[in-house]
């Protein structure tokens, strides 16, 4: 494949300050020589870049502050044609759609559906013997291909389009840098019915990860990407295995992790939008959100130290627990006196936006400690509520204060009412099905908290 340059956009997160440049996800430091900071101009504005500015790109993308952007259907780029879209399917029948013309070839794998499911005109059928789950009928699906690249289409993930190469186009550029393994789209909730639950999911998908490209890998802001959808390079997924049978749940988020402690990049591209079907009811919802979380245990002990609940400064920590035991101004003197203390450490800086920076780290990590007590630790948290009284205003507002924040700063689709009730729902589930998974393998490493150093400095 011809390699193709790429030029660069800025992460909403990226700022420059003389020498200094801030950005990434963890949030980094970088202090740059005085033609490093004017190359970082340069990349932020789009330019050519030299081979050596090129070098320190790359540098920032891989930590999430720049993101490279690729010409679609470039000189030598791939195309549809050296795509083998493989679709695991059970019980679903997966017609025959104009979005899939042009690929060399489209596999649906039956993963034992009880009735032999019907092949559509074009379509390869292969049927396995037992269910394995959707990594297996995935990886069943591989040991078939024969082009460079395969994309994995779920069954119940709906892609528009005329023809395949209309939409694979952005992804595939993304393989012009021979680092990358697979590169996933936005995947967005559609449904059928327009009910609560349904409104609900529009905005609170798990799925949708937002509409900002990022590199993906654990502890950052897109720390995994659901296999509704994703396009790969075929001799990565063979290298490390394909995806781990043995993974009900969260065999997607695995191969991500995976791949990236084998050294390749993994990205996210959301200038391409693909839909997936939400669950009719409640009950079939909250047991999609139960299997959900008992992937929690059985990743935590693969992959050590990635599925902390909870991961910030100490210090942060230290804020949020004293406002917890209803010692207000006790937290607001530490945040304080932390954040003055970040002035100190980043001279560089004009102290307001060193402020700016403190002060959000320490609301981000409160938001970070409500999910943590209501997506995980509510089990031990809330019998303890009832017993130390002065808890139990802090685990109210775990529940209640970020369904609201989130209700007020997106489009109104639902009273205040059933969002609250909807997202404590959510959550609630998703903890029961962490707990099932720490019971079931006897680990608690998925309730561990994470405490680091904060900013992070990265190299110039």
């Amino acid at each position: 494949m011809v390699d193709v340059t790429p030029r660069y956009r800025a992460d909403s997160s990226l700022r420059r300050f003389g020498n200094l440049v801030i950005g990434g996800s963890p949030l980094r430091l970088f202090r740059m020589s005085h033609g490093g900071a004017l190359a970082v101009d340069a990349m932020i504005a789009g330019e050519a870049l030299s081979p050596v500015q090129q070098q320190l790109a790359r540098r920032l993308a891989d930590a999430g502050a720049l993101h490279p952007v690729y010409a679609a259907n470039a000189a030598g780029a791939a195309t549809a044609a050296d795509v083998t879209i493989v679709v695991p399917a059970f019980r679903e029948s997966v017609p025959a759609t104009p979005a899939f013309d042009g690929v060399h070839e489209v596999i649906v794998v039956d993963d034992a559906s009880p009735q032999p499911l019907p092949v559509a005109a074009g379509h390869r059928l292969l049927r396995r013997a037992g269910n394995g789950g959707p990594g297996a009928a995935r990886n069943t699906g591989l040991a078939q291909v024969a082009t460079e690249f395969v994309a994995f289409v779920d069954s119940d993930t709906v892609v528009d389009g005329d023809a395949a190469g209309e939409w694979l186009a952005p992804l595939l550029a993304h393989f012009a840098d021979e680092r990358v393994a697979l590169v996933a789209p936005r995947v967005v909730a559609t449904a059928e019915s327009n009910g609560s639950l349904q409104r609900y999911e529009a905005t609170r998908s798990p799925l949708d990860l937002g509409a900002e490209p990022a590199r993906i890998a654990w502890g950052t802001r897109v720390s995994y990407v659901p296999a509704a959808m994703v396009v790969c390079r075929v001799a990565a997924l063979r290298r490390i295995g394909g995806f781990d049978e043995s993974l009900r749940f969260g065999e997607d988020v695995d191969l991500v992790w995976r791949l990236a402690n084998d050294g390749w990049v993994c990205r996210y591209e959301p200038a391409v939008t693909v839909r997936h079907r939400t669950r009719a009811d409640v009950r079939s919802w909250l047991q999609q959100r139960v299997g959900y979380g008992t992937s929690a245990a059985p990743l935590a002990a693969r992959h050590p130290g990635a599925l902390a609940p909870l991961r910030m400064s100490g210090w942060s920590a230290v804020v949020w627990a004293v406002i917890a035991l209803r010692r207000p101004v006790i937290g607001l003197g530490v945040a304080g006196a932390t954040s003055f203390a970040l002035t100190r450490k980043l001279r560089d800086l004009p102290t307001g936006e060193a402020l700016r920076l403190a002060g959000l780290g320490h609301l981000y990590a409160g938001r970070q400690v409500a999910a943590a007590v209501t997506r995980a630790w509510w089990p031990i948290v809330v019998p303890l509520a009832a017993v130390v009284r002065r808890l139990r205003p802090a685990v109210a507002a775990a529940f209640i204060l970020p369904a609201l924040i989130d209700w007020a700063t997106q489009p109104k689709r639902l009273d205040p009412v059933r969002a609250v009730l909807l997202r404590a729902a959510d959550d609630t589930a998703y903890s029961v099905g962490v707990w099932k998974g720490v019971r079931r393998l006897r680990s608690a490493a998925a309730l561990v908290p994470s405490f680091t150093n904060w900013p992070q400095r990265g190299d110039g």
